[in-house]
């Protein structure tokens, strides 16, 4: 009815056994580190394509914190309309946020949640065709 197992059976490791294996293992505070550095990494490219040079800076300064190098910056190419690029920031910034909280990371926590409100503040100033209204003045950032 079942057919018999053929392979090798898993060997466990025990306290004190010093065999290696072939893949490194991280702990789960530097899994999280990887993984914040690649939420931000994103969140960077996009906030790079927005043209906000400040922000980015900020936020390329947490990418080297956590990963020990400067990232590389975007070149300002738009792919997208503004409130598309705002939103997909806003997102990006939320799941970094997620992964700040889980790893009590409080200066990435207060980057991504300032990037979270800068971005959903842009949404609501931009309408659909992604231009600013006249009330607001050419370089007020919302």
């Amino acid at each position: 009815m079942y057919e018999p197992i053929r392979a090798q059976q898993v060997a466990h490791r025990t306290v004190g056994d010093d065999r290696t294996t072939d893949y490194p293992h991280r702990s789960r505070g530097e899994a999280l580190d990887v993984q914040l550095a690649g939420h931000l990494t994103a969140l960077l490219a996009v906030t790079d394509e927005l043209g906000l040079d400040e922000s980015a800076e900020r936020i390329a300064a947490q990418v080297a914190r956590l990963r020990g190098d400067r990232p590389v910056h975007a070149r300002r190419v738009r792919s997208g309309d503004a409130v598309t690029l705002h939103r997909r920031a806003h997102d990006l910034a939320a799941r970094a946020l997620v992964v700040a909280a889980s790893r009590a990371d409080t200066a990435a926590a207060i980057l991504t949640a300032e990037r979270m409100d800068a971005h959903a503040a842009a949404v609501g100033t931009l309408d659909p065709a992604g231009t600013r209204p006249p009330s607001l003045r050419a370089g007020e950032t919302p």
